[in-house]
């Protein structure tokens, strides 16, 4: 196979300009190859020099290796000039921070970024260690700074990273930003012609960030069993920490997970959404006896929750019962819970609750119950957090729950694990659990059903079906754009979300059904009633994308 000029020019070029001895040789490496006619080779470069990393609102995400389209210390270089250059756009300067988490290539991205950020100006305050996400951006508004810089993939596969970036506020970056920050990378020179300078300070904010972390709980029980995942992350000891803070010292970690693993090597893929994710946290509750199970991400900013099948009550610490079966629960499910305890604690002077357009409508029915405000937005923490003044609690079907806004302004799944054990207490001393408080919420709302649906196609299919839909909707249903490429489409008791995903070549469609609840005794077949509609609607759905 023929190497063509363009790539192989492009590799020469920044070969050159790659500033890491170790990248160039590997870049040089696969050069080499493709020269000799390999066709992995020529395609694996091909691929290499297609064109930079994107920068958008979650910042940059890729493999890990060398060329413009992978993360290395090159490209963080330039992505790191091009936000310096923007965040000093009126010569202002002032305080960064930057963290990380423990994948591979972290700490020499971190290193990249703050020697960077030091090089233009910037005082750069450097986390101590791998730590969670959340608490780099609690970091950011504790010290005052302008922005900070997390390197992590979050719940990516083990060979890739990222760089996130939070801005002044504690909030992910929004549009237009990341077009003015993308151009303004552009516009860079070469990697290793940017100044960098080591001026970095250590800075510790965990204590801060715990101390803020154990005041979450509303009710005055602690007695509860946990068993807990990192998933292979950093949020492990930070999360125990926490829990410990806040009164919940019964706390079982599964100890192939414990540590730190940029390889995960007891996962197939490292998000707790992913089938068998949990099963070795399942297997530690149920070995336990664990009243809750607590799945974190890699990075710690999304939480999954598990709950045993039959409730169970411990009056003695070693008074323990066959652990039965678990059940997860939804990212909508815990979304609402967290919500509704928030709400039923009370304390908060006008407030707002917010969720997406593709997350479960029952928030907006708890709101309305206690006579809160409730904002409906894009998908995204980008979106719920700028939801509105008076915002204290935020969620998305993903696993994101953000539990205070004030401190973090994002999703936190540690803060969210601390409040569902206090949830979880407060029902296990009353001798009920969350599932019998999701029944309570569905008898006084309604059965609210979600379910996504995702669709592969390629990209010029997939946006010409959406586009077909958002020029001609349905029969029945009454549409609404609230942004170009998302569609909502609702009808007596139903909602479908439909958009292209901006990652991969799928059309994502989201379902909800809700079906009203006469009393406590017709809930099983008001439940049994909206499962039906929502295959229905599966199907009708199905056919809706593809005909």
């Amino acid at each position: 196979m023929t190497l063509r000029p363009a790539p192989r020019d492009a590799a020469l070029r920044w070969i050159a300009d790659d500033p890491d001895p170790a990248a160039r040789e590997e870049l040089q490496r696969v050069l080499a190859s493709a020269m000799a006619g390999s066709a992995g080779a020529v395609d694996d470069l091909a691929d290499r020099m297609s064109g930079m990393l994107r920068f958008g609102t979650a910042g940059l995400r890729g493999p890990v290796r060398a060329g413009p389209a992978g993360m290395n210390v090159a490209v963080v270089r330039r992505a790191t000039a091009g936000l310096a250059a923007w965040l000093g756009r009126d010569g202002a300067r002032g305080s960064v921070v930057v963290g990380r988490d423990a994948r591979h290539g972290s700490a020499a991205f971190a290193t990249a970024a703050a020697e960077v950020l030091a090089g233009a100006g910037f005082s750069v305050h450097v986390l101590p260690a791998p730590l969670p996400t959340p608490v780099l951006a609690f970091a950011v508004r504790h010290l005052g700074a302008v922005a900070g810089v997390q390197i992590t993939a979050s719940h990516n596969p083990p060979a890739d990273n990222g760089y996130k970036v939070y801005l002044a506020d504690g909030a992910q970056l929004a549009p237009p930003a990341d077009a003015e920050i993308e151009a303004a990378i552009a516009a860079t020179t070469a990697a290793v012609s940017i100044p960098t300078n080591a001026a970095a300070t250590e800075v510790d904010v965990t204590d801060a960030y715990l101390e803020r972390v154990a005041r979450f709980p509303r009710g005055p029980v602690r007695q509860l069993r946990v068993a807990l995942t990192p998933m292979h992350g950093v949020g492990g000891a930070t999360a125990v920490h926490a829990l410990h803070r806040a009164g919940f010292t019964d706390v079982h970690v599964v100890a192939a997970q414990a540590a730190p693993d940029p390889d995960f090597p007891t996962v197939a893929f490292p998000n707790p959404e992913e089938p068998g994710a949990m099963d070795a946290l399942l297997a530690l509750a149920a070995e336990v006896d664990a009243d809750l199970a607590i799945a974190l991400d890699p990075d710690a900013d999304r939480c999954a929750l598990a709950v045993p099948t039959a409730t169970r009550v411990h009056p003695e610490p070693d008074s323990r019962a066959d652990a039965g079966g678990w059940r997860v629960l939804s990212g909508d499910e815990t979304g609402v819970l967290l919500g509704d305890h928030l709400l039923r604690s009370g304390g908060y002077p006008d407030p707002l609750v917010a969720t997406t357009v593709v997350s479960s409508s029952m928030l907006r029915a708890v709101a309305a119950a206690y006579g809160v405000r409730y904002a409906e937005t894009l998908t995204g923490f980008k979106w719920i957090v700028r939801g509105g003044p008076g915002l204290v609690y935020g969620y998305e079907e993903a696993l994101g729950y953000c539990v205070d806004p004030d401190t973090v302004r994002d999703k936190d799944g540690i803060a969210a694990a601390v409040l569902a054990c206090d949830l979880a207490a407060t029902m296990a001393a009353a001798g009920r659990g969350l599932p019998d408080r999701l029944d309570e919420l569905a008898v006084a709302h309604g059965v609210h059903l979600t379910e996504g649906v995702s669709l592969r196609m390629e990209p010029q299919a997939r946006d010409a079906a959406a586009a077909r839909l958002r020029a001609a909707p349905p029969e029945g249903w009454t549409s609404e754009l609230p942004a170009p490429d998302v569609l909502v489409l609702r009808r007596a008791g139903e909602r479908l979300v439909v958009r292209p995903s901006g990652t991969e070549p799928k059309l994502k469609a989201y379902l909800e059904v809700v079906e009203p609840v006469p009393d406590a005794a017709g809930l099983a077949t008001a439940r049994a009633a909206a499962e039906a509609r929502l295959a229905d609607l599966r199907t009708e759905v199905t056919t809706l994308l593809t005909g």
